[in-house]
This record gives C-alpha cells, sequence and structure tokens, in this order.
C-alpha cells in the first residue's frame, strides 16, 4: 500500500498543479483584479499607516486612495490628450523621416548596403511577375449598410466598459482591503495556520515586508526615472516628453523588456520629429546614463535583492504570468512570484519552489564543494576556495569547505554510494587544493607579533612539539596536515608519522620522541573505537601526557562518541579544527621539554 501512495503522490502533485494553472486561467477574470488589488494594498499600507497616526484609518485610506487614484486618472486622461495630438502631428513629420531615410540610402550608395538592396528589389521582382488571368468578366460587388437600430450611437461605450468596470472592482478593493487588512491577516492565519502559527505568521510577515518594500521602491525609482526622462526630454526639445517619461515610468516595472520599449518609442520619436542627427543622439546618450545610473546606483541602494528571486527564475516567471493573465500578468508577475518564493520557504510542501526559484544558493558551500570534487572539477573547487577565504575569516576554509568533504566521502563509502577508488580521488584532489588554499590564507593573515614577555622569560623555549597520529587512513592523515598549515604562524610544530603503529609501538615513539602533547586524528563518520583503544594505552602508559583527539566534521555529522572518549582518558575531544588551535596555541606558556639531541 506504502509503495502504490510512493509512486502516485508524484502524479497527484502533478494533476493538481494542473488543476491550479487552469483554474488561474479559467477565473482570471475575477482573479486579476484582485491580485492586482492586493498588490496596490502593499503599495499604500505604508504611507496609510502612516497617515492613520493623525487622521485615524477610515479618513486615512480614503484620503490616500482618492489622491492616488485622482492622480493616476488625471495622468491617464493626460497622456490619452497627448498621445491623440501626437498622432495626429504624425504626418507633419514626413520631411524629417525622407530626409533621414535619404542619409542612410547616401551613406549605402556603391558599397555592400546598395548591393543588398538591389539583390533584395530584383528578388521581389521576380516573385511579383504572375500571369493576370484571362477571360474573366469583371464582378460588381455590392456594400450593404449595417442595420440600425435605436442603440447605435452608444456603440462607442462598448470598448470602455470592460476596462471601467474592472477598475472600478480594483478600487472598491482596494478600500476595503486597507480597511480590513488586520481581519484578513487574522481570518487567513487562522484558516492556514491552525498547529502552524509561527511558521503562517512569519510566512505572512515576510511576504507582506518584502513585497511591500520592492513595489514601494520600485515606484520611487521609477518616479524618479520617469521625472529626469521626461525633464530631459523636454529640454532636448523632443515633443510630448511627458508622455514618454511616464510611459517609461510605468514600463520599468516590466523587468528587462520594459526598459528596452521604454526608450525605443521617445528615441524613434525624436528621429522623426528633429531635424538633423545630434538630438537624436542626445536622446539616445540620455538613455544610456540614466539606466546606468538607475540600475548601478538607485537599484543598488533601494532595493537591490528585495525581490529574492533568481535571474532566470525570474525571466521563466515573466514568461508563465504574461501567458497566463497577458499584460497585466506581465506587470505583476514580479510581486506574484516573490510571494510563491516565501511561501517556499517557509511551506514545507513547497519547498521546491524556494529551492528553484530564490536567488540563494541551492546548495550549501560544504556541498557545493563536494560536489564539485565528485564531478572531477577542481578548477570550480578552487574558486569556491577562494571566494571563502576572501570573504569568511581568513582560517575557517579548513572547517567549512576542506575537511567536509573528506567527512561526506568517508559516509557515502561507509553506505556504498562512492567506491574506494571514488573517496580516494576526492581525497587526492582536496590534498592538491590545500597546497593553493594555504598560500591564499598566508596573503591575508596578518603578520606573527612577538611576545616580548615571553622572549625575557628564562628557561628553553622550543616550539611546542605535538605528535599528530592518523587513527585511519589517508584521510586523517590530510586533517592533520591542515591542522599544522592552521598552527603555522604559531610556535607550535606538528610532527606526522605516517606508519600504521600498534598500540605498544605508539607509546614507545612518543617516549622516544619525548613530547608532551599528541593528536589523534580520526574523523567521523567512522567509529571511534581504535581511538579509545589508543587513548586507554597512552593514559596507562604516560599518565601526565595530553591527549588530544580530533573528531573533525561539520554539525550535520557531529560525534556521539565524545563522552567515551573522555572517560577512556582523552585530555580534550574537538569537534573542529578551529577548537584544536585554540587548545594547543594556549599551551604555548608550558615548559618545553627539547628535542633530543641528533646523533653523530
Amino acid at each position: 500500500m506504502d509503495d502504490a501512495s510512493n509512486v502516485l503522490k508524484p502524479w497527484i502533485t502533478f494533476a493538481g498543479g494542473v488543476l491550479v494553472v487552469v483554474v488561474l486561467y479559467w477565473a482570471q477574470a475575477v482573479l486579476v483584479p484582485i491580485a492586482l488589488a492586493v498588490l496596490l494594498s502593499f503599495v499604500l499600507a505604508p504611507p496609510v499607516d502612516w497617515l492613520e497616526r493623525w487622521l485615524g484609518r477610515v479618513p486615512a485610506v480614503l484620503t490616500v486612495v482618492t489622491l492616488v487614484f485622482v492622480v493616476l486618472g488625471l495622468a491617464g486622461w493626460g497622456l490619452a490628450r497627448q498621445m491623440d495630438n501626437l498622432a495626429e502631428d504624425l504626418p507633419r513629420y514626413r520631411v524629417n523621416i525622407l530626409a533621414k531615410i535619404a542619409d542612410v540610402r547616401g551613406a549605402g550608395k556603391g558599397g555592400a548596403v546598395e548591393k543588398l538592396q538591389e539583390t533584395i528589389e530584383d528578388i521581389k521582382t521576380d516573385l511579383g511577375k504572375t500571369d493576370a488571368p484571362q477571360g474573366r468578366a469583371p464582378q460588381s460587388v455590392v456594400v450593404a449598410a449595417p442595420p440600425t437600430d435605436g442603440f447605435s450611437g452608444f456603440g462607442w461605450l462598448g470598448p470602455i466598459v470592460g476596462p471601467l468596470g474592472t477598475a472600478g472592482l480594483v478600487v472598491a478593493l482596494v478600500i476595503f482591503i486597507l480597511l480590513e487588512r488586520r481581519d484578513l491577516r487574522d481570518r487567513l492565519i487562522g484558516l492556514f495556520g491552525q498547529g502552524r502559527l509561527t511558521i503562517t505568521t512569519k510566512a505572512f510577515d515576510e511576504a507582506s515586508t518584502r513585497v511591500s518594500r520592492q513595489l514601494l521602491m520600485q515606484s520611487v525609482v521609477n518616479g524618479a526615472y520617469g521625472i529626469v526622462a521626461g525633464l530631459g526630454l523636454f529640454f532636448i526639445g523632443v515633443p510630448y516628453a511627458l508622455v514618454w517619461g511616464a510611459l517609461g515610468a510605468a514600463l520599468r516595472f516590466i523587468p528587462y523588456v520594459g526598459p528596452v520599449l521604454g526608450a525605443g518609442a521617445p528615441i524613434l520619436v525624436s528621429l522623426a520629429a528633429l531635424t538633423g542627427w545630434t538630438d537624436p543622439l542626445w536622446v539616445t546618450g540620455l538613455f544610456v546614463v540614466l539606466e546606468l545610473f538607475t540600475n548601478l546606483v538607485l537599484e543598488t541602494v533601494l532595493y537591490a535583492g528585495a525581490a529574492g528571486v533568481s535571474q532566470v527564475a525570474l525571466l521563466v516567471a515573466l514568461a508563465f504570468w504574461t501567458w497566463l493573465w497577458g499584460p497585466l500578468g506581465l506587470l505583476m508577475a514580479t510581486p506574484l512570484t516573490v510571494c510563491f518564493v516565501v511561501l517556499g520557504k517557509h511551506v514545507p510542501g513547497l519547498a521546491f519552489v524556494g529551492t528553484l526559484m530564490a536567488d540563494t544558493p541551492a546548495l550549501a558551500p560544504e556541498y557545493g564543494y563536494y560536489q564539485r570534487l565528485l564531478a572531477r572539477d577542481p578548477g570550480e573547487a578552487a574558486d569556491l576556495i577562494e571566494r571563502h577565504i576572501k570573504n569568511e575569516p581568513w582560517g575557517s576554509v579548513y572547517d567549512a569547505l576542506l575537511l567536509p568533504a573528506l567527512n561526506y566521502a568517508e559516509r557515502d563509502r561507509l553506505e556504498r554510494r562512492l567506491s574506494v577508488e571514488e573517496e580516494t580521488a576526492v581525497i587526492e584532489a582536496t590534498r592538491e587544493l590545500l597546497s593553493d588554499a594555504v598560500e591564499s590564507v598566508r596573503l591575508l593573515r596578518p603578520p606573527p607579533t612577538a611576545s616580548l614577555e615571553a622572549s625575557s622569560r628564562p628557561g628553553p623555549r622550543e616550539p611546542l612539539r605535538v605528535l599528530g597520529y592518523a587513527t585511519n587512513g589517508v584521510a586523517d592523515e590530510v586533517a592533520l596536515t591542515m591542522l599544522a598549515h592552521a598552527l603555522d604562524d604559531l610556535p607550535i610544530v606538528i610532527e606526522m608519522t605516517n606508519a600504521r603503529l600498534l598500540a605498544s609501538d605508539l607509546v614507545s615513539l612518543v617516549r622516544t620522541q619525548r613530547v608532551s602533547v599528541i593528536c589523534l586524528a580520526d574523523l567521523p563518520p567512522s567509529p571511534s573505537s581504535k581511538s579509545r583503544y589508543l587513548v586507554k594505552r597512552l593514559r596507562a602508559a604516560l599518565p601526565d601526557l595530553r591527549i588530544v583527539v580530533g573528531r573533525w566534521g561539520p554539525p550535520a555529522m557531529a560525534d556521539e562518541s565524545t563522552q567515551a572518549l573522555r572517560d577512556a582518558g582523552a585530555t580534550l575531544v574537538t569537534t573542529t579544527l578551529a577548537e584544536t588551535r585554540t587548545y594547543l596555541s594556549g599551551l604555548e606558556e608550558i615548559p618545553r621539554i627539547p628535542a633530543p639531541p641528533t646523533p653523530g
């Protein structure tokens, strides 16, 4: 039964998604005004909240909504009038248009452009040569007048009734949503948040904050863009500058395509209306500089990353919402997509939406690095290391990227997802990349400062010698190498032995080397039984020896055997290289045991 449900579950999810899309398309006449009203209420909520402190809720809502829609109505009326005047004035630009066409043709005389034009004309002439039909008598055509009725004089109302009705519905919805938004929020939380009150509250708060800020800041940026564009076009002399400024501001709500269309229309009009080529070039330069300033300065300062949607996902969303709801869908695509990304972040069943569409990395850095090693792509893995070293604390690269790859490779080999050869390839790649990481860390690490107090003390001040022993294999040896590099700015020396030793041989080596500290590297998820045995033998033979066991790994693979190791006699069990470095650096003040003299 469980197997059948697991097989059917993806198909049920797919069918549910198709049903949602069908409903969205079929009910767009109702859903589009609702969605538009909700988005407008997000934009108007901050000024309403600000004004509500002095006027109260109802007067504040009515004042803001009336002011906004009156301004929009007057702007629309003014734009319509100017568009009518522009259409009437276009025939007067015939002379300029013909002059510029003549300039273009003159530039192409005698060159490749002229030859291409002649070829196209020849092809058109050949295609136009068709034999006219013979022997056909001309036929008369009778045009009948359309029937009239008593309402024929009101036919002009038909095209505007629908938009006016939609606009009236949007205005009414915006007013009531702003008046009752707290009650609506509580009802939605009560509907979807039973048993998940915290998650639902966070989702609603993040969606409203992010969408409201993104739309409000975008409205401010686009308004400033339209004002500057309109003033610039006015001073250059482009007719109907108000139209092009308002059109450019409105079209910038449409990502990618909107700015191109908003700049293209006034450039074409300047070519038609203005004499010569200088002024059209000034218009083109105006929009290039304005677009660069808006993208690189205004948008970066005011709402960079506010949408939280990846660029590819946003392009796909634009295509989807345009197909679904037409031009209004294109206009609302960005805020609607932001809402879906927020839902994907907080709703477990929609987690895949956040993974696919959010602008945050889909893989955590350590997983991304490990995946690049599995794909045999050391170049991109090295880029990840460089990026981490530049953006994070210089010494964290070992615990954050390099060590987890060794842990994951060992885990996957124990669970038979990797072969021994594939694990070895990951270890060797990490060993090779380690040298580059060390060089980058050395460049960013501050120079060590000598301690005057320590240098003035009597007695031998040899570097602290730590014996490093890899408990299980090559991965532990690489981890000890990382520890040695992490300590190379301190007077601490890691002396590693690569031979596989019995417990008695390890005890003899410690006595012979006369070291006071030993570090056993034993990376999880391998069991710690061998380390526990070595710790018991070392503690029994050398009671004063400091025994550090490194069970280094990411938090997701936290070791549960640390207490058992301490019970066996370990001085300290560490889970990160940083923790080990901190402990060993604190041992710099212990009396040093000089190394035995070299014979001969």
